[in-house]
């Protein structure tokens, strides 16, 4: 009864998170929440080699950014990247196999040293060492398969460099919300890249991300009635057939 009544808890708290958005659209997650938004305001303590000098503030070949000369490629903790993502794959797989087999044995003992004809009379009717064993097995099987699947998506989205690994990788992450009436749409895009990978637009192509986790889905009224009810999914892993 116990584990019934944490079932029935389980249930109805996931419903009321069903109606956070009832009669009004998604919530926006704050960009103040997010793992970005850490890495711009905690950067590292790394100061500038001319920062003793009063005077680098004026020179135009100071080594900060701002400078004309600097390389505006993303480098460190807390600098932004564009991440451009254009995924066209198409896959077809076809195969298919068969096998068949058939067997037959047969066996009889005519003749040995008048033993058959002994005992022949002591045999139930209708049986006979003529006869001795007659036995056949057939099996068949057949297969096919086929797998034709296309993905393409377009893409742009700004990425954080949230971490500076010792051997110079970076570790990026960008996320970008997009609400539309009452569908919100999300991209996600996370993983590792080498500066110099970094183009001079200071973009990176997603197939050079290593580890690359890119998301692209969203929540809202659309999303919600294509989702199958709690209930659905329960009796789709309980029930065996």
């Amino acid at each position: 009864m116990k584990h019934a009544h944490l079932l029935c808890l389980a249930l109805a708290l996931a419903g009321c998170a069903r109606t956070a958005h009832l009669g009004r659209p998604p919530e926006l997650t704050s960009p103040r929440q997010t793992e970005e938004f850490q890495a711009m305001i905690n950067p590292p303590l790394d100061l500038p080699v001319d920062s003793g000098r009063p005077e680098a503030s004026a020179s135009l070949w100071a080594g900060t950014q701002s400078s004309l000369i600097s390389d505006r490629r993303a480098a460190i903790r807390g600098d932004i990247l564009t991440v451009a993502i254009e995924i066209d794959d198409r896959a077809e797989i076809s195969n298919s196999s068969g096998r068949s087999r058939a067997a037959r044995e047969r066996a009889s003992i005519p003749q040995l040293m008048g033993i058959p004809q002994r005992l022949a009379g002591e045999l139930p009717d209708g049986a006979s060492f003529e006869d001795l064993a007659d036995a056949s097995a057939s099996s068949s099987y057949k297969g096919s398969g086929n797998i034709s699947r296309r993905d393409k998506l377009t893409l742009r989205v700004a990425a954080t460099v949230i971490d500076r690994l010792p051997n110079g990788t970076l570790h990026i992450q960008g996320t970008q919300e997009v609400r539309v009436n009452n569908e919100l749409r999300e991209l996600t895009v996370s993983g590792f890249v080498r500066p110099g990978d970094i183009d001079r637009n200071n973009e990176i192509a997603y197939d050079r991300i290593a580890g690359a986790r890119i998301s692209y889905g969203g929540r809202g009224q659309i999303t919600d009635v294509q989702q199958p009810r709690y209930g659905q999914q329960i009796a789709d892993i309980l029930l065996p057939y």
